[in-house]
């Protein structure tokens, strides 16, 4: 059974109202499928339409990579699914916590629901909240929507689906804990949150900009032939590892010399941008949101700094 949580306010009853969320599957490789989210913030207008998912029909049953974010995203991914391929939703994967990747488990009803443990752990912490948000930001699109919480736990390592294997990468930079999966059949790189592709990087729950820009490192290693963010578009190379890890870097040196200069916070996001992050989605408001984020950081790590490492403040 799977486990639901609940906060039990009055204003999160009620049946799941139909959304159109014009869901188009694009096939990416040989029995795989992605749809790919809108490269927005959470709002009315989109219904929460803003993460990737993906899905693997394995001849044995479907694996379903993310779910969205509400209950009539997941029923609408699941409608997706069907008009592809007849076979039964099996597996659920879910790479990591965030709202927009996990509150369309509960319309996958009899289907396994896996995640890292400490996923698992996260997503039961701080449920409760992102409900709340997204009350706030989506309205009647996410009514009705519930906490379906993975009772799967997954590990690093190959790990079968019925008889279907699939590599299994445990990271850590984006969200605390963060699913790489690769399926070696057909050389699709599924990366979850911890690659964004023509759009800024969220970092709310990263444990720190240098775990993460290491991570991506590692990610760029892997030998794939596909790869499929967590948002915008798949590649067929490295390119959103390159353009995510360049971002990255990019804020990295902008926080330190902000706080070498003692520029304020507003300075700092203030200031203008790297051409070439012009028509990165977002890229201003998340911005903001790493600045409130991290700032504090880089100013008490300048405390104990050797006067001599600040970095050049460079942006091209």
């Amino acid at each position: 059974m799977k486990a639901v949580l609940s906060v039990g306010l009055a204003l999160f009853a009620g049946p799941a109202p139909a959304f159109d969320y014009h869901l188009k599957p694009v096939a990416v490789a040989e029995r795989t499928w992605m749809v790919q989210g809108r490269r927005e913030e959470l709002s009315e207008d989109n219904g929460g339409d803003i993460a990737n998912a993906a899905f693997i029909a394995t001849g044995d049953g479907v694996i379903v990579i993310d779910t969205g974010s509400t209950l009539s995203y997941g029923r609408a991914l699941r409608a997706a699914i069907a008009t592809v391929t007849d076979q039964p939703v099996r597996w659920v994967i879910n790479t990591h916590h965030h709202p927009d990747h996990v509150f369309g488990n509960q319309a996958f009803e009899g289907a396994e629901i896996s995640a890292l443990p400490a996923t698992i752990a996260a997503l039961k912490r701080d449920a409760d909240s992102f409900r709340t948000t997204l009350y706030q930001r989506l309205g009647d699109a996410v009514r009705g929507t519930e906490t379906a919480l993975p009772t799967r736990v997954l590990e690093a390592g190959e790990s079968r689906f019925g008889d279907y294997p699939l590599r299994l990468f445990a990271f850590s930079g984006h969200s605390g804990a963060d699913l790489v999966v690769l399926d070696p059949a057909t050389g699709v790189l599924f990366t979850g949150d911890l690659v964004f592709h023509h759009r800024a990087p969220t970092t709310p729950h990263s444990p720190g900009i240098g775990i993460w820009r290491e991570q991506l490192r590692q990610v760029r290693a892997l030998r794939f032939d596909v790869l499929v963010p967590g948002h915008g578009p798949a590649a067929k190379d490295e390119s959103p590892v390159v353009e995510t890890l360049d971002y990255l870097d990019w804020l990295d040196r902008r926080l330190t010399n902000g706080a070498a200069r003692g520029a304020t916070r507003n300075e700092v996001i203030q200031a203008p941008l790297p051409e070439r992050f012009a028509g990165m989605a977002l890229v201003r408001y998340e911005l903001t949101r790493s600045v409130s984020h991290f700032y504090a950081d880089y100013e008490e790590a300048l405390l104990w700094a050797d006067p001599d490492t600040t970095k050049p403040d460079t942006t091209k």
